[in-house]
């Protein structure tokens, strides 16, 4: 349901935080609001101290005020890039107890969340963070749930990865306001091909899991990950990738505890289930597109693994979004 008047969103640029990710949360509401033909969103840019911030790259952005004289806010966004630089939290923690909003929503993008834990904002909140710091997060502020999701929406918090989960986030929050038809409508404005849940995880580079000691693993991952249509052997895979079955076997067994064709299958599965979920493909189509040779093969293959059939994670997913909605 559209507001009575426009939402109030506050974007607190911390040193070293990102212009990609200032500049796609901004957008999207602009988008919004041109495509509602009405103000429903306002943003307004602040920095702690009212000054211009230097963000990640060197240039130096003005602001509009300072934290602790922004009016009124329905959001309020902590966008940073770093976990590392001086950040003086207490003016954090200050301005939103102090807002007299109950409802207000404090919410991070990119490495944000490091600084709202560190002001005491995410006890016992689920939140997350760009996938290198996940790691520095969860061991400094362990009294935080944090995931590895690409955005995280908890009660009166949220945090998001940043990069390209800020649009999937911000569109969310947009689709929470003025509807999930809407919100379609507005990810078209951006040529996406989905809008990804929140849930869906962050893709973190095989090569960081495991180290980068590993070139013919991540190879042959890669490999799985192009031809998940039409499946390659595990022969095949070895062939290619210059090393010999046995081998292979024992490098996805030491550093990924597991064997290659069950490696595969579980690609395949997991990406027929973002399918089922996002897309209107029959679900015979979604068997053949991720490499199972028949209706039938596909369900039973996909009961093993999840203990649902692809029908019932079909509607499943259908009625907990029409809930979402209501």
């Amino acid at each position: 349901m559209q507001a009575s008047r426009p939402l109030r969103y506050g974007f607190l640029l911390l040193p070293n935080a990102s212009m990609a990710d200032f500049a796609i949360a901004s957008e999207v509401l602009t988008c919004a609001n041109q495509l509602a033909e009405n103000r429903c969103f306002e943003c307004l840019s602040l920095s702690l101290d009212g000054q211009p911030v230097a963000l990640l790259g060197g240039q130096r952005l003005p602001v509009e005020l300072p934290l602790s004289h922004a009016p009124r806010l329905d959001a309020l966004f902590v966008l940073s890039s770093d976990t590392h630089c001086e950040v003086n939290t207490d003016e954090i923690s200050r301005a939103v107890n102090q807002s007299g909003n109950d409802k207000l929503l404090v919410a991070a993008i990119g490495c944000g969340s490091y600084w709202l834990a560190r002001a005491g904002l995410l006890t016992g909140f689920r939140a997350t963070i760009h996938w290198q710091e996940i790691g520095r997060l969860s061991e400094d502020y362990p009294e935080v749930i944090v995931s590895s999701n690409l955005f995280e929406i908890d009660r009166n918090r949220a945090s998001c990865a940043g990069g390209a989960a800020t649009l999937d986030f911000m569109i969310s929050l947009v689709s929470s306001h003025l509807g999930g038809e809407f919100a379609a409508r507005l990810s078209e404005r951006f040529s996406m091909e989905r809008i990804r849940p929140g849930n869906e995880r962050q893709r973190i580079p095989l090569a960081t899991r495991i180290g980068g000691s590993q070139p013919k693993l991540t190879e042959a991952v890669s490999l799985m990950e192009a031809n998940i249509e039409e499946p390659l052997s595990t022969d095949d895979i070895a062939f290619y990738v210059g090393v010999s079955r046995r081998q292979l076997e024992r490098l996805f067994k030491q550093y990924l505890n597991t064997v290659p064709s069950k490696y595969y299958l579980e690609l395949r599965l997991n990406r027929a289930r973002q399918l089922l979920q996002q897309t209107s493909k029959s679900i015979v189509q979604i068997g053949l597109a991720c490499g199972f040779s028949s209706g039938p093969h596909f369900s039973s293959t996909y009961r093993n693994h999840f203990n649902i059939t692809p029908r019932e994670e079909r509607a499943q997913h259908a009625n907990q979004h029409s809930e979402h909605s209501l």
